[in-house]
C-alpha cells in the first residue's frame, strides 16, 4: 500500500512538473528564437553566399533559421513576410526584390512589432536596421578602374541587374558618376541582364554583332552577368581586345581574375552580411542594442591580388 502511495505522488510530481514546462514553453521562458529570411534569389551565387552565412551564424546562436526563395518577385516576397508575421517568428531578414516594391513587406513587420531587417539590399521604406554595403561605391570602383585602363578614352557598355533593385540603382549611379568625371569616356549602350549569367552572354552577342571593334570595356553590375560577357567575348576572339569589370567576386570570378579572362571583379562580402544580419536580428529581438545601419567596404580584385580572396 505505501509503495502504491509513493508511486502515485511521483506521478502528480511528474504530471505537475510536465505542466509547468508546457506554461514555461508557451510564455516564451527559454524558447529558442525562430527568424524568418526571405531572400531575393537562389539561383544567384551571391545570393546563396549571404544565406549560406546566415545559416552557419543561426546555427552558432543556437536560434532557428526559416529561409525562403523569393524567386525574384516583390509580391510573392511581401506574401512570404506575411506568412513569417502569421508564424510569430521572433524576426525577419528580408534581401529586398525591389526597392519599392518590397517596402510593403517592412511596413506590416513594424506593424505586427517584429524587427525587419534587410541584408545586401534596400527598400524605400526604413526597415529596423540594414546590413549591406554602399552599391554606388562598388560601381565608382568598377568605373575607375576601366577609366585608369582606357586612359580616360573609349567606348563603354553597361549590364545592369534587375531593373529597380537597389543595387541595379545605385550601381547605375555609381557608374555614371565617374563616366560624367570622365568625358572621353562614351556610354555606347546599358540594357539589363536581370543579374542572369545566360542573359549577361546574349546581351553581349547582340552588342559585338552591332558595335564589334567599337566596344573598348563592359562593365557587368554582377559576375553572373561577368562570366557572360567573358563567354561571348571568348566565343568571339575578342577578349584580349575589351576589358571586362564586374561586381560580387564569387568563386567563378576569382578563378577567372586569376587566370587573366575577367579583368577585374569588386569584392562584396556575403559572410560578414550574412552574418551580421543574424546577429543584428537577435539583437533585436532580445531588445538589445544593435547597428541599425552596417556598411561593409568593397574592394577591388585584380590578377595582382586575387590571392589574397581565394580560399
Amino acid at each position: 500500500m505505501k509503495h502504491i502511495t509513493i508511486l502515485a505522488l511521483a506521478i502528480i510530481i511528474a504530471s505537475c512538473n510536465q505542466s509547468k514546462t508546457s506554461e514555461s514553453e508557451e510564455s516564451g521562458e527559454g524558447k529558442k528564437l525562430v527568424i524568418g529570411a526571405t531572400m531575393l534569389s537562389m539561383q544567384n551565387e551571391f545570393i546563396v553566399s549571404v544565406s549560406d552565412e546566415m545559416e552557419a551564424k543561426a546555427k552558432e546562436l543556437g536560434v532557428e533559421l526559416i529561409t525562403v526563395d523569393a524567386e525574384r518577385s516583390a509580391l510573392k516576397q511581401v506574401e512570404q513576410v506575411e506568412s513569417f508575421i502569421a508564424q510569430g517568428v521572433d524576426a525577419i531578414v528580408m534581401n529586398p526584390c525591389e526597392v519599392e516594391a518590397s517596402s510593403p513587406a517592412i511596413k506590416l513587420a513594424m506593424n505586427a512589432n517584429i524587427p525587419i531587417i534587410n541584408v545586401n539590399s534596400e527598400t524605400s521604406t526604413k526597415p529596423t536596421a540594414f546590413i549591406g554595403s554602399d552599391d554606388t561605391e562598388s560601381a565608382r570602383i568598377a568605373m575607375k578602374y576601366i577609366a585608369e585602363k582606357l586612359g580616360g578614352k573609349g567606348n563603354v557598355i553597361m549590364i545592369h541587374g534587375f531593373m529597380g533593385q537597389a543595387a541595379q540603382l545605385k550601381r547605375d549611379q555609381g557608374a555614371k558618376e565617374v563616366l560624367k568625371a570622365n568625358p572621353g569616356l562614351k556610354l555606347l549602350a546599358e540594357q539589363s541582364g536581370e543579374w542572369d549569367r545566360a542573359k549577361g552572354m546574349s546581351l553581349t552577342e547582340n552588342w559585338i554583332q552591332s558595335f564589334g571593334p567599337q566596344i573598348n570595356a563592359i562593365f557587368a553590375q554582377n559576375d553572373e552577368m561577368g562570366m557572360g560577357a567573358v563567354k561571348a567575348l571568348e566565343a568571339a576572339g575578342l577578349k584580349n581586345k575589351i576589358i571586362v569589370v564586374s561586381v560580387d567576386a564569387i568563386p567563378d570570378a576569382l578563378q577567372a581574375v586569376k587566370k587573366g579572362v575577367l579583368d577585374a571583379s569588386v569584392f562584396q562580402n556575403a559572410r560578414l552580411q550574412g552574418g551580421t544580419a543574424i546577429e543584428t536580428a537577435v539583437k533585436a529581438a532580445k531588445k538589445e542594442a544593435f547597428e541599425k545601419e552596417v556598411l561593409i567596404p568593397f574592394q577591388l580584385v585584380t590578377k595582382e591580388n586575387v590571392g589574397e580572396f581565394l580560399k
